[in-house]
């Protein structure tokens, strides 16, 4: 039996078009979200734009999230980031996805042990 497969286009920088729509069937929603993300995204921080954008680059990488990889690498060639700085970006952003996934064995780790120990509450 074939596995289901994503109809084609089912990830679509065209979908950023429709934002707009989006945002006018939830406008609370939406004015708190831009807000959170204009304050984020603000220019007269302690952080330079530059930065800002790295650190969104690294979460979307790291998120794997399209639409905002498609934002925020565009973002980042604007502000003068070079394919070597993208490469090290994803690297780091790589390292420390699999750093949590260490982080996450070791708490397996431990509750495993415990499990070992007795029932646990709930149990």
């Amino acid at each position: 039996m074939a596995e289901p497969q994503a109809p084609r286009g089912y990830q679509s920088p065209e979908d950023l078009q429709r934002i707009p729509a989006l945002a006018a069937l939830a406008p609370p929603e939406a004015r708190a979200f831009l807000a959170f993300d204009h304050a984020a995204r603000r220019a007269d921080g302690h952080i330079p734009a530059r930065t800002r954008e790295w650190i969104a680059l690294a979460v979307a990488l790291t998120t794997q999230c399209a639409y905002c990889l498609d934002v925020h690498t565009r973002g980042a060639r604007q502000l003068g980031t070079t394919p070597e700085e993208l490469a090290e970006i994803a690297l780091i952003a790589a390292a420390v996805r699999a750093g949590a996934t260490l982080g996450h064995g070791l708490l397996a780790l431990r509750l495993f042990e415990g499990a070992a120990a007795g029932p646990g509450p709930g149990r």
